[in-house]
């Protein structure tokens, strides 16, 4: 953590006003959906053949290894093929092809529960068989945070969603109150905690009003954190809600914290027995003709998303499976809306000119985990593996304040991601 400028304030424009206030856009339903055979850095096994045929709501893979996670279709039709596409990690991976049948056939994976009369035993098996993960960008199956809630004293809700550009999770919560009512309040249940909260970010006003209303005569409180980036990191949100930090999770400053996109799509699971079928992502930028954030089945080519908000605005475009500051850009956009995907973000790709580091430090001022990108870009440029272990790069959470905020216009964080890569292979 930075001792020279405090904890992480620093306030970016969020040019969240090209999509915060206006409808979100149901996107028809794709002719073909593939879906991503990966859950983080693990494969997942396919269920079902080619030909066979699927409902919505049909397991057709799951990630069993040390963590287990299902996935469900979701569309009706048969199974066409297994192929190799990239994925918004921009590595290569074997999707499932669907060839949806337009009908919308739906086979209930599971039925739904009253959390309040089940034990905390059924509601745990329930989040794992239902395929509940981390819906802010990390895809991380959310069971295993419930696995052990021992001296929690706050679980929080996360709907910072600090990201410039990014709506996804602010319309969710708007449009979903009731769902996101009954989805936090049982995993208040499995996480024992003996307070819980909702966090938004302080300028939500019209957000903040609603949730109160929601919650109010319920152990939950809406809890504001200023307009600063990266507020919704959970290292970051803790330390903003407890004033408490932790080394590796937050289970350590007793802690349970979980997207509030996840909270939604537990609700539905619950009340409507359905797995997550579909996603709210933020298609955003000056790349964009008409910035929307828009409801896309899961396994909907990114290439389609865009069209469906007017197309590219250039050209000449950059386009990220995320926001600004912590996406990726990818070289083309043949990749999917996966499970995790809240945002396409895309940016006329004007030129950028940069010159040599001026050693001011300011990228270490700004790195809300204290480390020293400057010194990480010289060591990965001479691939000095140990240097790097001592920098603790693996620790980089690939904000982006570095580059944004290098007055040379260094894409250090790019260095820094290769830095993490180069140290990745050599313990191989």
């Amino acid at each position: 953590m930075s001792l020279l400028t405090g904890p992480m304030h620093h306030h970016l424009d969020g040019h969240k006003e090209l999509t915060a206030h206006n409808p979100v856009k149901k996107l028809p339903e794709p002719d073909v959906v593939w879906i991503p055979l990966v859950n983080g850095n693990a494969s997942c096994t396919p269920l079902v053949n080619v030909g066979d045929e699927v409902k919505i709501g049909t397991k057709i893979a799951e990630r069993n290894d040390h963590f287990y996670l299902p996935l469900y279709s979701p569309v009706s039709g048969t199974v066409m093929a297994v192929e190799k596409k990239m994925t918004t990690a921009m590595k290569m991976a074997d999707h499932l092809r669907i060839q949806n049948d337009h009908k919308g056939t739906v086979e209930k994976p599971f039925a739904p529960i009253d959390y309040e009369k089940a034990t905390n035993e059924e509601l745990l098996d329930f989040v794992k068989n239902a395929g509940m993960l981390g819906l802010g960008g990390a895809g991380f199956p959310t069971y295993v945070k419930f696995l052990k809630p021992e001296n929690v004293d706050l679980f929080i809700v996360n709907g910072v969603e600090c990201e410039p550009y990014l709506t996804a999770d602010y319309k969710n919560m708007m449009e979903n109150l009731e769902l996101l009512k009954t989805g936090v309040l049982a995993f208040f249940k499995l996480s024992k905690a003996k307070k819980g909260c909702v966090s938004v970010k302080e300028d939500k006003h019209d957000l903040i009003a609603e949730l109160k209303r929601i919650f109010e005569g319920t152990p939950i409180e809406i809890r504001t954190v200023p307009d600063i980036y990266p507020a919704g990191w959970e290292r970051t949100l803790v330390l903003l809600l407890t004033g408490k930090r932790y080394d590796r999770l937050p289970i350590e400053a007793g802690c349970i914290v979980s997207n509030a996109s996840t909270a939604i799509a537990l609700g539905n699971a619950l009340v409507n027995g359905m797995p997550i079928t579909h996603k709210y992502v933020t298609v955003s930028g000056t790349g964009v003709n008409t910035p929307s954030t828009v409801i896309a089945t899961v396994g909907t080519l990114a290439h389609d998303v865009v069209e469906a908000c007017g197309g590219y605005s250039s050209d000449d475009c950059i386009l990220c499976a995320g926001g600004p500051m912590m996406g990726r850009a990818i070289p083309n956009d043949q990749f999917v809306v996966a499970l995790e995907t809240n945002g396409l973000t895309t940016f006329k790709n004007e030129p950028i000119k940069t010159v040599a580091c001026l050693r001011c430090g300011k990228c270490t001022e700004v790195c809300p985990n204290g480390l020293q990108p400057v010194r990480i870009n010289a060591a990965e440029k001479i691939k000095d593996v140990e240097t790097l272990k001592k920098l603790d790069v693996m620790s980089c959470i690939e904000c982006g304040l570095c580059s944004y905020i290098c007055p040379s216009k260094i894409d250090v964080t790019e260095g820094i991601r290769r830095a993490k890569k180069y140290l990745a292979l050599t313990k191989k």
